[in-house]
């Protein structure tokens, strides 16, 4: 009782083409896996360079703003780096912790 297989799995252009598919697929060094998390990454790293383009856009404002503006550049010294004018004090108020947890 000899199985008899269906002509088409007989041709030798189908297997060579079902073998090639399998290959392609699993085994290959482009296999469909790693194309898969290639366009995974590939999306990720679309979406950092566009963060990372305005956040660069944001700075460049900034600094041309510090650059046009004594008074904004004096206020941002003094809020970024606590600098202060000789004849002043300044206090840094920090929440505590509980203070700092309700928020």
């Amino acid at each position: 009782m000899a199985r008899k297989l269906p002509a088409l799995l007989k041709n030798k252009y189908v297997i060579a083409t079902l073998a090639f598919v399998v290959w392609i697929t699993f085994f290959d060094r482009n296999d469909l896996l790693t194309q898969g998390s290639y366009l995974t990454r590939l999306h990720t790293l679309r979406e950092q360079k566009a963060y990372l383009q305005e956040e660069i856009s944001r700075i460049d404002s900034d600094r041309h703003q510090l650059q046009a503006d004594p008074e904004m550049l004096e206020k941002f010294a003094r809020e970024r780096y606590y600098m202060k004018k000789s004849n002043e004090d300044v206090y840094v108020i920090q929440p505590s912790g509980d203070a700092a947890k309700k928020n």
